[in-house]
């Protein structure tokens, strides 16, 4: 934690970051539930000050490692929003993705939280695992609206390089319709569909800052931050951020790429896009969609009503 805290300090210095300006905090990785809460408190001595009233401070956790003194350390912090790295409430589909958990451990782990007092509980969910069926998925999202939860993200299985299925990239189905079917199914229970991969009656306010190309402080081994134009990336080995934590890369961004960030961001959510920011030929394509009824546009914003089309509409806006 003292090279977490080195970071930090020298962050807010960089981000020029004063009281009661910080809106959203969140804690990641998946595992911050192996931490005690007593290692978090040097951070929330210095971050408490410079949030916002009401601010989003969400931890992430895994359902196995979030017990009920973990979760009330977490509260008594500050933290008041979980994600559970649920994945599925299918043995044989956790087993099968290498989750320590088990579908009762989650369901524990969520019942505990809501009894501690957190009222913003999210949990994540996979699809698209080789054997994934329409049966499997409802099932998964029917145990997760049995939960105190307002919010679900719904993930496509991806195949990252140096991850155990990196070997074994048939593990990922190609099943295109089960997007769709996932979305349909977690809609119908009255979640809004507020992103390609988040529903909820609730909308993360950490996730919408990214998607507004905010500003944000990345601190920690592997973490990303942004300010303006630039990104920055501390160091991602943890042995050598704990003995550099200012070693940080720097990677500025032009306008093209920041413009291609926008269009992809704000189709991918409720955002959309405004038109101030497209040249002549790009809004002229845009007005095209529009016609077709591929985009809607409200006041001087085009909206996307089919996320999972976004990455084709913005490479046609492009061309």
């Amino acid at each position: 934690m003292i090279s977490l805290k080195k970071q930090f300090k020298y962050e807010l210095e960089r981000f020029n970051v004063q009281a009661k300006q910080i809106e959203t905090v969140f804690i990641g990785g998946g595992t911050p539930s192996t931490v005690d809460p007593t290692l978090y408190e040097p951070i929330f001595n210095i971050l408490k000050p410079l949030l916002k009233e009401n601010a989003e401070i969400t931890s992430e956790a895994n359902p196995n490692s979030a017990t009920k003194a973990w979760l009330q350390g977490m509260y008594d912090l500050g933290v008041n929003r979980i994600s559970f790295g649920v994945q599925s409430f299918n043995e044989q589909k956790l087993k099968a993705l290498n989750r320590a958990h088990s579908p009762q451990q989650a369901i524990t782990a969520v019942k505990t939280a809501h009894k501690i007092g957190f009222k913003n509980l999210s949990l994540d969910l996979i699809y698209n695992y080789e054997g994934d069926t329409k049966a499997l998925l409802s099932h998964d999202i029917s145990e997760a609206f049995k939960l105190p939860i307002n919010h679900i993200s719904a993930y496509e299985l991806t195949i990252e390089s140096g991850t155990k299925f990196a070997s074994t990239p048939q593990v990922r189905q190609e099943d295109d319709e089960l997007a769709f079917f996932v979305a349909k199914e977690i809609t119908k229970r009255g979640f809004k569909h507020y992103e390609i991969s988040n529903f909820g009656t609730y909308q993360s306010e950490h996730n919408k800052g990214y998607w507004h190309l905010k500003p944000y402080m990345g601190i920690g081994a592997g973490a990303v931050g942004f300010k303006s134009n630039v990104r920055y990336y501390p160091r991602t080995d943890i042995d050598l951020y704990i003995k550099e934590p200012l070693t940080i890369d720097e990677e500025e961004l032009s306008q093209e790429e920041l413009l291609t960030e926008q269009l992809f961001l704000g189709l991918r959510s409720n955002i959309g896009v405004d038109e101030h920011i497209l040249n002549k030929a790009m809004k002229k394509r845009a007005d095209f969609l529009v016609e077709k009824e591929k985009l809607l546009k409200e006041n001087t914003t085009y909206k996307n009503n089919n996320y999972f089309i976004a990455d084709e509409l913005v490479l046609y806006i492009l061309d």
